[in-house]
């Protein structure tokens, strides 16, 4: 499981204070306390939403601050309550207290929420402080402040793309092209020694998950290289794209061998919608046609190069649109177990 994760400073809001005030009326010269209370500070609010799929957003601000409550006022009025923060998160999000390491709740399914950070209580205005014996009080209490946190959000994902080759495929490549992720590249075997997990953002505020995977070799499913590790990670994945670069000495036979190691070591992986991506298109010449590999299984066929980004706007379209429908029949398979 890919774990996405995000810290964020919250900051509820202090509530209004308490109003000073005397009533003020033709024939009445000394009217008694008519200070109204001040209005709660709002919440921070997490909500989980459907929509979402990542933690990305949070990695580009920190801070989120509710508004204050207002002061009160003179005839007993009571201030306004501070608008809440709603922060919205994917559904499966964790939430933790960054000091005491608390765990604060859990978002699990769409329209969950947490109040993460409470609002300040209004403070009490010099009404409230009227007795018998002190008919005229100038007493009145500020508004309590919010609570202020760090908290961690941790989100597992399951990556809709997962990227499959051997070593030198051009898989670290093309994520860090395609993502704001940086994976290590570099021109030797098992550069990606664990998972890196990338967001691909399209127009149109659509997004998707995408994980470069350790290369595969031959021998994978009896752990040979970082098989295990590979494979269990590419078991959470909605959809594979087998990557085959365009310097391979053969690449009929290497397509073969990653579509083998997937069935040797579980025949659901195989099993797995999966398409052919054929890399470093910047090596083929403008009349070259990429090699004959038969591959009847995969749902398309593209030729990319993460250098010149030939193909890869038409690649990302399909991933999404296949991501998607995998989305859609997973979630139909979740309600039909409730």
């Amino acid at each position: 499981m890919f774990v996405d994760r995000a810290v964020i400073e919250l900051t509820a809001g202090t509530g209004g204070s308490g109003a000073e005030s005397f009533r003020r009326e033709s024939g009445v010269p000394r009217g008694g306390p008519n200070g109204g209370d001040g209005g709660k500070g709002g919440d921070v609010i997490l909500v989980a939403d459907k929509q979402l799929t990542t933690l990305l957003d949070y990695s580009y601000r920190r801070h989120y601050k509710a508004d204050r409550g207002q002061h009160g006022m003179g005839s007993n009025k009571t201030g306004k309550g501070g608008d809440d923060r709603v922060l919205r998160v994917p559904p499966g999000t964790l939430v933790r207290d960054l000091d005491s390491g608390e765990l604060l709740g859990e978002l699990l399914g769409d329209g969950d929420r947490l109040v993460a950070a409470r609002g300040g209580r209004g403070g009490r205005g010099n009404a409230r402080f009227a007795t018998a014996t002190h008919q005229a009080p100038r007493r009145w209490e500020p508004g309590e402040e919010g609570e202020q946190r760090m908290v961690e959000l941790e989100l597992k994902l399951i990556a809709d793309v997962g990227l499959v080759g051997e070593p030198n495929a051009g898989k670290s490549t093309f994520l860090a092209t395609v993502s704001r992720a940086r994976p290590k590249v570099a021109d030797y075997p098992f550069t990606t020694l664990k998972p890196n997990l990338g967001v691909v953002e399209l127009p149109d505020f659509r997004s998707f998950v995408l994980a470069d995977i350790p290369g595969i070799i031959e021998g994978a499913h009896e752990g040979k290289g970082l098989g295990h590790q590979f494979l269990r990670h590419v078991e959470r994945t909605r959809t594979l794209a087998l990557m085959v670069p365009l310097d391979s000495p053969d690449a009929d036979a290497e397509y073969r061998r990653l579509r083998s190691e997937l069935q040797n070591y579980a025949p659901e992986l195989a099993a797995k919608p999966h398409c052919l991506v054929f890399t470093k298109a910047d090596l083929l010449g403008p009349d070259d046609a990429p090699p004959e590999v038969v591959a009847p299984e995969a749902w398309g066929r593209f030729v990319v190069s993460a250098v010149t980004r030939r193909g890869v706007p038409e690649l990302l379209e399909a991933l999404w649109a296949k991501a998607r429908e995998r989305r859609e029949l997973d979630a139909e398979e979740a309600d039909s177990e409730w």
